[in-house]
């Protein structure tokens, strides 16, 4: 079975996520905005959420840790918790 690492930040609004993002792609650090504005616990490590296997996290989420490209950031995504934007950094 296949595992995968990420890290996330969890936003209550679209735009909070895509402004996050902005601030990350241009050379803002991940784990440090992940400390200030996430509304996940995990915030507090960085976003880091460990490893994981696949049925694990809620479906919209899953989809992207599985299939999308490692390294970058991925997002908005949208699930019952709020925005995420999502960072694989392994998966194997």
């Amino acid at each position: 079975m296949s595992q995968a690492r990420a890290r996330h930040i969890l936003v209550p609004s679209q735009s909070e996520c895509e402004n996050l993002k902005k601030q990350i792609e241009g050379g803002a650090d991940f784990a440090a905005l992940a400390k200030k504005h996430s509304k996940c616990p995990s915030g507090q490590q960085g976003g880091d959420l460990g490893s994981f296997g696949p049925g694990q996290m809620v479906p919209e989420f899953d989809k992207v840790v599985f299939s999308g490209e490692l390294g970058k950031v991925h997002g908005p995504v949208k699930t019952q918790f709020g925005y995420h934007l999502i960072e694989i950094t392994s998966r194997g």
